[in-house]
């Protein structure tokens, strides 16, 4: 969404704390016109003009404003709202027992439900990038001003009026960025784990199991140095590449006890300024109880917001899986090379033509497409230890950038 070149088309006549007008919006991007209807909200630098159909308020239309970058498909990712969906939830629930307004929470609640639901981010209440602060700062006052003014329009209130719900006050009441955002990334990445990546490797490392198992009378000659060596059978052979792949999941399975230390608690910089002496471990058996994962609070704050080794333990032990997924899919395309004047000792299924200029050409399409999947995640791995190097004092501030490769890694391969 670019908000730009805005020329009021009625006169206001009056101000107020909230006024609506009519403006008309040009889109740079395609050079459309629009007649919206906006509100006036104000930040801490001024008043902006906010879409009145949107739950987001003036600091989310600040940053689409200052970061115009790389459009819709650079969105934060999806999972990481629905992480923060997730953590204001339990974070709205938890502060009943430290003063927050039991009807202002439940509201809270019911707009965080909307919010985990995928609703608000399908309808666009959403439109960060992810080339934003490296804290996550933009997203997680999105996120507050969505939640807020969407429990507002519950109570019957009038959006933007940050009355009877504050984005802040309420909202993200106990909370800072800098410990809601790597909480979020957390909750994201060990989310898709479980529920993206995990069945597809489970699934693809049984396929070759069953393989090895079907080809274990088969003798064929192994290679090594691309040169014949001695014989071995082709269900040994695909039994290495089972192996392979159960190894990688337990590389994975391995970094999650870090990865579910949770972040939230430690407020600015570790210290747990401005919160409450149980609020983060009430908080962390919350999210547990929501996403049915054993998540604690972090035994130390301070490593938790000043560096992100728990993400880059997880991206190498993907980056690890897209080693070998390389390396097999590759022995598979080798083997059935030819298949007149190259080994041709497996026969791929023919899935589409593979030529445009030789009719009956056959191409080992899905081995290529999988080659291409783990060079992009290596790549993904390398920016990611890239960011995790640079927690600079007391805050890493390469938050989005990492759990946007993390978890495009998991989407990948999963």
């Amino acid at each position: 969404m670019a908000l730009s070149m805005i020329k009021l088309s009625s006169a206001l006549a009056n101000s107020s704390k909230n006024l609506r007008c009519v403006v008309r919006l040009v889109n740079i991007n395609n050079f459309s016109t629009t007649n919206v209807v906006v509100r006036k909200e104000r930040d801490t630098f001024g008043e902006l003009d906010v879409p009145d159909d949107r739950f987001y308020g003036a600091q989310t239309v600040r940053s689409v404003m200052n970061f115009p970058i790389g459009g819709i498909e650079e969105r934060m990712p999806y999972p990481v709202i629905v992480a923060f969906g997730i953590l204001k939830k339990a974070a709205a629930k938890v502060n009943v027992e430290y003063g927050l307004d039991k009807k202002i929470a439940d509201a809270i609640m019911q707009a965080c439900d909307d919010v985990i639901s995928g609703k608000l981010y399908n309808e666009g209440h959403f439109p960060l990038v992810i080339w934003q602060t490296g804290s996550g700062t933009q997203s997680n006052m999105n996120t507050n001003e969505v939640i807020s003014n969407r429990a507002i329009q519950i109570l019957g209130g009038k959006l933007g009026s940050k009355d009877p719900v504050h984005p802040n006050d309420h909202v993200n009441k106990s909370q800072s960025s800098n410990d809601t955002y790597p909480t979020a990334m957390h909750i994201a990445v060990a989310m898709e784990l479980r529920d993206r990546l995990m069945p597809g490797l489970v699934a693809l490392r049984d396929t070759l199991n069953a393989k090895a198992k079907d080809f274990e009378k088969i003798i064929k000659i192994g290679r090594t140095h691309l040169m014949d060596a001695v014989p071995l059978t082709l269900g040994q052979e695909f039994s290495g590449y089972s192996a392979q792949l159960t190894y990688g999941i337990e590389r994975v399975c391995a970094t999650l006890p870090r990865l579910h230390y949770l972040a939230l608690g430690g407020t600015a910089v570790g210290t747990g300024l401005n919160t409450r002496i149980g609020f983060a471990e009430k908080c962390a058996a919350e999210i547990s109880s929501l996403t049915g994962i054993p998540f604690e609070t972090a035994p130390n704050k301070f490593e938790a917001l000043a560096s992100h080794d728990a993400m880059v333990e997880v991206s190498g032990a993907l980056n690890t899986i897209a080693c070998s997924l390389m390396k097999i899919a590759n022995d598979i395309r080798f083997l059935a090379s030819g298949p007149r004047c190259g080994l041709g000792e497996l026969m791929l299924p023919e899935n589409e033509p593979g030529s445009s200029i030789m009719p009956g050409k056959v191409n080992p399409t899905q081995c290529e497409s999988l080659t291409m999947i783990a060079a992009q995640v290596m790549g993904n791995h390398v920016a990611c230890t890239v960011g995790g190097s640079n927690g600079h004092f007391e805050l890493n501030v390469f938050k989005p950038m990492m759990v946007a490769n993390v978890l495009r890694s998991i989407r990948l391969i999963g």
